[in-house]
């Protein structure tokens, strides 16, 4: 099973408001730089988006490190998203889970590769989270 790490990162010009998002897909000595956009979107959407478009560019199952310096993803993917399923996509509060067609696309895809998933502190002088944050503020127009 090949190897990669992965990080990822939203950012959103108001929230909600124009959003986007950054990767990068690091395997031996290369890069895969990828970013994208939406012009109304929120800033929880572009980090759940920038994971999923990471996996989504892999072509086989890998082992993935994957970073990321939102809780509300490590969390949700790690924890949450068997409670929420258990309950028919319902929070504690027994409201509808927000960004479920993202939850949904994201469980489908981790579940395709052994993932660990790392949290990072944002703005703390990683180098590559810094890189990804700066790709995904490069979005938001």
């Amino acid at each position: 099973m090949k190897s990669v790490a992965i990080y990822t990162d939203g950012a959103c010009s108001g929230n909600p408001g124009p959003g986007g998002w950054g990767a990068l897909i690091i395997h031996d000595n290369s890069v895969d730089e990828l970013c994208g956009g939406e012009k109304y979107t929120t800033n929880n959407r572009m980090e759940l988006q920038a994971v999923i478009h990471a996996l989504e560019r892999l072509p086989e199952a890998c082992s993935i490190e994957l970073y990321t310096d939102s809780s509300y993803v490590k969390g949700g993917i790690t924890k949450w998203i068997y409670t929420w399923e258990k309950n028919g996509w319902r929070n504690s509060q027994r409201e509808p889970v927000k960004n479920v067609d993202l939850w949904l696309r994201l469980q489908e895809l981790s579940g395709k590769h052994k993932i660990s998933w790392n949290w990072v502190r944002g703005h703390s002088g990683n180098e590559l989270n810094n890189r990804v944050d700066k790709l995904a503020r490069s979005q938001c127009r």
